[in-house]
């Protein structure tokens, strides 16, 4: 687990984000990737511990992070109207504004990827390239992760659950200290997909990253064919939990980014 790094606040139409902003360490071009995380997840669980802030920065890349909306140290909400895909893009684009960048990179990953995937078809000249890990035709025919995750964040303890996967995000947000009642505020409002005609309107170069074994994604390959200008990368062995940290996807990303500079 990597040191925290400093983390610095704006407010995005009134709600307060936390956010990080790392320079580039290495030779490189400078320009800036913005990183979306997870449902449940905090830019430092998602993007510091998992090596990628550190990996990018040393490639030359101008690294910022936020915790979205009810995430992390970024302030809670209770209303699931506040987490649509398109609000939370938007706070994206907000936080690329409050620090005067133009165009980026922008990664996300699982709920991020879809917040990602909505960022890209409704403001595609500030979006350099897209990559969606953890997302695939789910974007699309599907939701993600199932409306028992809102139940799982209401119980009154994990004792109290029995189904695997509401038993693993009710850990994981617990971990990571989240606030349950806005988690699950989230899972019920942030359960937009995109028609195929909408995906097919996202022109700028896509890279989609999902494990092998992710059972939440659905797979990259269909995604991408829908696309006019998409990669597909299967990350081997890995689920939707393991995959986000794995190094040949963190290599595939970087191969990603130097292709389309």
């Amino acid at each position: 687990m990597m040191k925290s790094l400093p983390v610095e606040f704006f407010a995005s139409n009134g709600v307060r984000l936390a956010y990080i902003d790392v320079p580039p360490q290495g030779e490189g071009s400078g320009t800036p990737i913005m990183l979306v995380h997870g449902f449940a997840s905090t830019h430092q669980v998602n993007w510091v511990n998992t090596l990628w802030v550190k990996t990018l920065a040393q490639a030359g890349y101008r690294v910022i992070a936020h915790d979205n909306r009810g995430h992390g140290q970024s302030e809670a909400l209770y209303d699931p109207a506040a987490y649509s895909s398109d609000i939370m893009a938007e706070d994206v684009r907000r936080l690329m504004d409050h620090l005067g960048i133009e165009q980026a990179f922008v990664m996300g990953y699982s709920m991020g990827a879809r917040i990602t995937a909505h960022l890209a078809l409704h403001e595609p000249r500030r979006v350099k390239a897209a990559l969606l890990g953890g997302l695939g035709i789910h974007l699309v025919h599907g939701v993600g992760l199932p409306l028992g995750i809102a139940d799982a964040m209401e119980a009154s303890s994990l004792a109290d659950l029995t189904d695997p996967m509401q038993r693993m995000f009710r850990a994981f947000a617990e971990q990571n200290r989240q606030d349950l009642k806005a988690m699950a505020a989230c899972i019920r409002g942030s359960r937009q997909v995109l028609t195929e005609a909408e995906v097919a309107r996202i022109g700028v170069p896509v890279l989609i990253s999902v494990g092998t074994k992710d059972d939440v994604a659905g797979a990259p390959e269909p995604l991408a064919a829908l696309m006019s200008d998409a990669k597909a990368f299967p990350i081997e062995g890995r689920d939707h939990s393991t995959a986000v940290g794995d190094r040949t996807h963190r290599q595939a990303v970087l191969d990603f980014l130097k292709a389309v500079e």
